[in-house]
């Protein structure tokens, strides 16, 4: 037998990808980050000078202005060379386009190009103890004294929470409807931050951000007081389908050496492959992917076209974390023990995939988004 993959998605800057991973040992480093987590800023910084880091952002800010469908297939691309490490840190701008978008142009100066360029990280901080998918209990408060904000709060499971510079909290200002927010530079006085020990993704270094009184300048705030939902929540359905690519990307890297694997791999007298047990899953893997891209390749298409997608946004995201984890399962399994070992890669992804269906919305809140597409459920308080 032999084995003839198909090919992966087109994309122009594929080889142009396939340059800095190979230049910058993304997949040697994807390991070792794994092993020794720390936020891998030089790395970060080269994929900026790269212009690998917002793709979708307008070239005026730095970016390289591609549109949605072909920044997803580059998300692909690099998460296949690089694992979930690099396609997210190449998607950290859009995470925090609402200082693009509605920020005064001193933080877009500030905060957002560099960004772009790679020399300084901003998290995001939106999930509390007590308010996870549900936004309307986040706690977090503002006060206004003078020309400042006195923060008081803890935000919890923060991506980054040790290494950011900046981060974009979200919050509520007095008794005011709607949440509010606001950058805060990560060494300000008052905040103090935490590690927690992760399953996979170790190199985020996530935790706890505790504000104590801690002063922010009001022209920190992004946009008006009370709209910050408004803002993040078309970013919110953008993300959801963007991640999407990355985690069917990270799946094909396992796909593909377990499929050359069941080609090589002799067993009871001939390849592996041969028997249906192991060829008919990785066939059905193989098109539930597809399946998968193509579907948010088309959530975005019709995104950009000003449609609402937040529905289709959120099943895209739940159907490629699915078949991603079902994919690299698979993968472990048909290398039999040495893919139940740390010696090949799929356990790791395994692990850096599973946080898809929690983080950016739980699978379950997912579905409910979908479900009120088709039900109109009334929308909840934020």
């Amino acid at each position: 037998m032999t084995v003839e993959l198909p090919a992966l998605p087109t994309e122009p800057l594929a080889d142009e990808i396939a340059e800095v991973a190979r230049r910058l040992r993304l997949a040697e480093r994807y390991r070792e980050l794994d092993r020794v987590p720390e936020f891998p800023r030089a790395e970060f910084r080269a994929l900026g000078e790269a212009r690998l880091l917002g793709l979708h952002v307008e070239p005026a800010l730095g970016g390289r202005g591609l549109p949605l469908p072909r920044v997803a297939a580059a998300l692909f691309h690099l998460a296949y060379r690089g694992g979930t490490a690099f396609a997210k840190l190449s998607l950290q701008p859009e995470f925090s386009s609402i200082i693009a978008e509605h920020g005064s142009p001193e933080l877009v100066d500030r905060y957002f190009r560099p960004l772009v360029r790679g020399e300084i990280l901003v998290a995001n901080q939106l999930t509390e103890p007590g308010a996870g998918a549900d936004a309307g209990a986040i706690a977090l408060r503002l006060e206004r004294s003078g020309e400042e904000y006195v923060l008081h709060g803890t935000k919890s499971e923060a991506a980054f929470a040790q290494d950011a510079d900046a981060a974009i909290v979200y919050g509520r200002v007095g008794d005011r409807p709607g949440l509010t927010a606001i950058v805060v530079p990560q060494d300000l006085p008052g905040v103090r931050r935490t590690v927690i020990p992760d399953l996979g993704e170790r190199w985020m270094r996530r935790g706890t951000v505790t504000y104590e009184a801690t002063r922010v300048p009001v022209s920190m705030r992004i946009g008006e007081e009370g709209r910050a939902f408004d803002y993040v929540r078309p970013e919110l359905t953008r993300e959801r389908a963007l991640l999407a690519a990355i985690y069917l990307g990270v799946a094909r890297a396992s796909w593909e050496e377990t499929a050359r694997y069941a080609d090589e791999r002799s067993v009871f007298g001939g390849p592996l492959a041969r028997n249906e047990a192991v060829s008919f899953p990785l066939v059905e893997d193989w098109a539930g992917a597809e399946a998968a891209y193509l579907y948010a390749l088309r959530t975005l298409e019709r995104f950009e076209a000003g449609e609402r997608v937040e529905a289709e946004a959120a099943l895209a995201k739940w159907m490629s974390t699915e078949i991603a984890l079902r994919t690299i399962d698979h993968a472990i399994q048909f290398h039999g023990g040495r893919g139940y070992s740390e010696t090949l890669a799929h356990g790791q992804r395994w692990r850096d995939v599973r946080s898809g269906p929690i983080a950016h919305g739980p699978s379950e809140v997912l579905h409910l988004v979908a479900a009120r597409r088709i039900w109109r459920a009334p929308r909840e308080r934020t």
